[in-house]
């Protein structure tokens, strides 16, 4: 059992995510209940909307507990694809997204056995953490509640699309050239990058709305999410109250067959009494 010495948001949020994840609510509610005792009603406030993590969100906390330094080189790993994307270095994209998935693959090989479906959301974790700075301080401070997605193939598929650094000329512009080649339909060529704006504008258009799709769902999952725990919750607080009623029923059944005990026992002593007043008689 927890003890909560000492009560800030910081170190209660770190005693809670380096716990046992089955204990996570009753270990809250307890924490939430030692700050209202010391008089803190805004800490137990902000105690009791600590989320629970998921399975693959915990696993990952505990990833950062054990320090191995993998998250903290992924997260680092995350900073310079940034800045290659930045600079279209193609090259150095394609040296780094190779390393982000050799990366992933050794720190998935050495977590242990898991289901196929919390082992996706680890790895679709591990994945955001070197796409979105705000996802790996959350995941190096081990801090994460749910499973994290990021779209990062708008920038790490550049690493295949920039092309290498060569210095040579491209094929196209030498065949450009050569004088038995054909004159280039300018024309064409303008309408068929016209169709591929206009199907890139789709694309973009159709992902914003999925991403919107998706924003809806993660918002319901998390309300979902937040009723199952205060539900929990009351039912615990419900299973508190019941066992205390159920003690204070047995305690007034004792009493009351003590005092039907004494009743009897006066009853007789009475009628007793009558008898021999009416023998005196």
């Amino acid at each position: 059992m927890v003890r909560w010495s000492t009560m800030d948001l910081d170190t209660v949020a770190g005693e809670l995510y380096g716990g046992d994840l089955a204990e996570f609510v009753s270990a809250r509610n307890a924490a939430a209940k030692a700050a209202k005792a010391e008089g803190n009603a805004e800490l137990a406030k902000q105690i009791k909307e600590l989320r629970k993590p998921t399975t693959a969100a915990a696993i990952v906390n505990r990833l950062a507990r054990e320090d191995d330094g993998g998250l903290r080189e992924l997260a680092e790993l995350g900073d310079e694809l940034r800045d290659a994307h930045t600079r279209l270095a193609g090259d150095d994209l394609r040296a780094l997204t190779r390393r982000r998935g050799e990366l992933v693959r050794r720190i998935m090989h050495e977590l242990p056995s898991m289901s196929d479906t919390v082992s996706r959301e680890v790895e679709a974790t591990l994945e955001a953490v070197a796409a979105d700075p705000g996802t790996a301080a959350l995941a190096v401070a081990g801090r994460l509640t749910s499973v994290a997605h990021q779209d990062t193939d708008q920038w790490f598929t550049l690493a295949a699309t920039v092309p290498p650094a060569t210095g040579k000329r491209p094929a196209k512009l030498v065949d450009k050239a050569e004088p038995a080649k054909p004159k280039r339909d300018h024309r064409r060529e303008e309408e068929e990058r016209a169709r591929a704006r206009a199907e890139r504008d789709r694309l973009r258009k159709e992902a914003a709305e999925l991403a919107k799709e998706r924003a809806v769902v993660e918002r319901d999952l998390v309300r979902t999410q937040r009723a199952a725990e205060q539900a929990t919750a009351r039912v615990e607080d419900l299973r508190s109250r019941l066992a205390e009623a159920e003690e204070r029923a047995e305690r007034a059944t004792a009493e009351f067959e003590q005092a039907k005990e004494s009743y009897e026992q006066a009853d007789h002593a009475a009628n007793e009494a009558q008898k021999a007043a009416d023998a005196a008689r």
